[in-house]
């Protein structure tokens, strides 16, 4: 076994079991990276000299193959409604298979940090076959300096097999797919899936179970401070614009996915950003588009024309197409991934019903309520079987990642929102003036104004008034946007036709609250939508 690059021997890879690796390939950089994926046929490079790989059957994640431990230690933890659990008797034979699988292959070692605030790092240790993988994760976490490198000791190992496949009937899972989790050991175990982004979450999903019992609140969301100190937190499921919207040149960047806020105020837990891809452009999105065509960049089934020539509008691979660099291929970005306590939540739904505002400002109680409910919509079209608007209702904005019930996500996140008086906004990015196929989508324009003003205090001196459905305040009149826009009923060619709309939704966002109501005090239920109007 050869072993090249900076490394500990005493804490290597023959302390977790794959001493029989023909080659181990110990924190190569990028230029090594990109010369062994090549070497090996996993990836090609653009003409603006990114790595483009493509992923085959998975080009998304595969939440319904994902298992959690389940021991003495996780039994009273773990949210059981939401995880799949796996005994830890097929763990282990998952363990050993995927060892002796291992055994004659070439395997990439990087050492990585998962949070930059010291207190609350987790070290991680990533094992996989694909050089390609490799760099992902490079892009993704937080690099060590050279000298803490020669001292590393993981926290979390994460062993990534994509040619390995599971036997369900042997290891306890549901395909030849498996990410299964053992939370207790600090491993997870990847088998029969390319898709780079599993990496990424199994991080996320430690760090979402060991931080709530230290009083950190783990959050699926982007995040950016003003010249001023006054940082900003954005949650939001994917395609609601958070990567988008937290990219300001006007205010720099901590990270666009993942962040904790614990007592010295938040940090991110990456060191790069995995920006979605589809239909970018350069006049949209300028620094991630730059991003896209650098050396050092990760290019997920992005489809290239015979020049090698990515075209970012080709979905004919999927939709779910991405970038992954580093987080100092963007401008304004922050070194340190650090930021003081948030002075505004920013809660952010692609509403395709089209009836939600284009922003609301929200209690505590309400911010609780839509933390907890999660809610973004599908459209028509991007999946197979949606002909209509289709609510989504992903609790913390990041369901399939929480190991822990949602109410200890919920409460940690209210009482830090009273500590610190924190003003929250609900942002609806998605349709006006009709569903989708009839209105149009929001303009970002008067998105980015409305932000605009919610981030510097404008937005709280303007008049209000109580959205009938919803319960919360909304905005009458604000400088350099459309008024028309700030009441959706208005924007609706048919206002009995809004009116159902409203009602359709009102009521499937009461009906997804069921199962949070016994978890919950009463302030928090009278926050749901419908109370109001009910009461009158």
């Amino acid at each position: 076994m050869e072993a090249l690059g900076v490394h500990n021997p005493s804490n290597g890879i023959a302390a977790i079991g794959l001493g029989g690796a023909a080659r181990v390939n110990y924190n190569l950089n990028e230029s090594e990276l990109y010369e062994a994926a090549l070497r090996a046929g996993e990836a090609e490079l653009t003409i603006d000299g990114a790595l483009r790989a493509v992923t085959g059957q998975h080009t998304g994640r595969s939440p319904k193959d994902k298992f959690v431990v389940r021991d003495e230690h996780t039994d009273p933890k773990i949210w059981w409604d939401n995880n799949k659990p796996m005994s830890p008797e097929h763990f282990e034979i998952l363990r050993q298979d995927m060892l002796a699988h291992a055994a004659g292959r070439t395997l990439y070692v990087q050492d990585l940090i998962g949070g930059a605030d010291a207190d609350n790092a987790l070290p991680t240790r990533m094992v996989t076959e694909l050089a390609w993988h490799a760099l992902f994760i490079r892009n993704l976490l937080i690099r060590p300096d050279r000298a803490t490198l020669t001292s590393f000791q993981q926290k979390l190992t994460i062993i990534n097999l994509p040619s390995f496949r599971a036997d369900p009937a042997r290891h306890g899972c549901r395909t030849e797919t498996v990410i299964a989790c053992d939370l207790t050991n600090g491993l997870v175990l990847i088998g029969g899936t390319s898709y780079a982004g599993e990496n990424k979450k199994s991080v996320f999903t430690v760090l979402n179970y060991l931080l709530p019992e230290k009083g950190v609140m783990p959050m699926h969301c982007s995040a950016n401070v003003g010249p001023d100190g006054d940082s900003a937190v954005f949650f939001g499921l994917s395609g609601t614009g958070k990567t988008t919207l937290s990219a300001d040149p006007n205010r720099t960047l901590i990270g666009d996915d993942e962040h904790g806020w614990g007592e010295n105020g938040i940090f991110n837990f990456e060191g790069g950003c995995y920006a979605k891809a589809i239909r970018l452009s350069a006049e949209a999105e300028p620094e991630i588009y730059a991003a896209t065509r650098r050396f050092g960049t990760v290019l997920e089934n992005v489809v290239m024309d015979e020049n090698r020539v990515p075209d970012f509008d080709d979905t004919s691979l999927t939709e779910n197409t991405r970038s992954a660099y580093p987080l100092h291929f963007i401008p304004n970005a922050s070194a340190t991934g650090l930021a003081p306590h948030p002075k505004t939540i920013i809660m952010l739904t692609a509403d395709a019903f089209g009836v939600m505002p284009p922003i609301a400002r929200l209690t505590p109680e309400q911010a609780m309520y839509h933390f907890l409910s999660g809610y973004t919509a599908k459209v028509a079209g991007t999946e197979k079987g949606v002909t209509e608007p289709e609510a989504t209702f992903s609790t913390c904005f990041g369901a399939p990642f929480m190991p822990r019930h949602p109410t200890e996500y919920g409460n940690l996140l209210r009482d830090l929102i009273a500590k610190h008086e924190v003003d929250c906004w609900l942002v609806n990015t998605g349709w006006t003036g009709g569903a989708y196929g009839i209105g149009r989508r929001m303009p970002i324009k008067a998105t980015r104004a409305l932000l605009t003003a919610a981030l510097t205090g404008e937005l709280k001196k303007v008049e209000f008034r109580t959205d009938e459905n919803f319960g919360f305040a909304v905005p009458v009149a604000v400088p350099d946007v459309d008024t028309t826009i700030l009441d959706p009923r208005s924007t609706w060619a048919d206002g009995a036709a809004y009116d159902a709309q409203a009602t359709k939704l009102v009521n499937m966002f009461i009906t997804n609250f069921t199962k949070f109501e016994n978890h919950v005090d009463s302030k928090v239920r009278d926050a749901a939508p419908g109370v109001l109007a009910a009461a009158e």
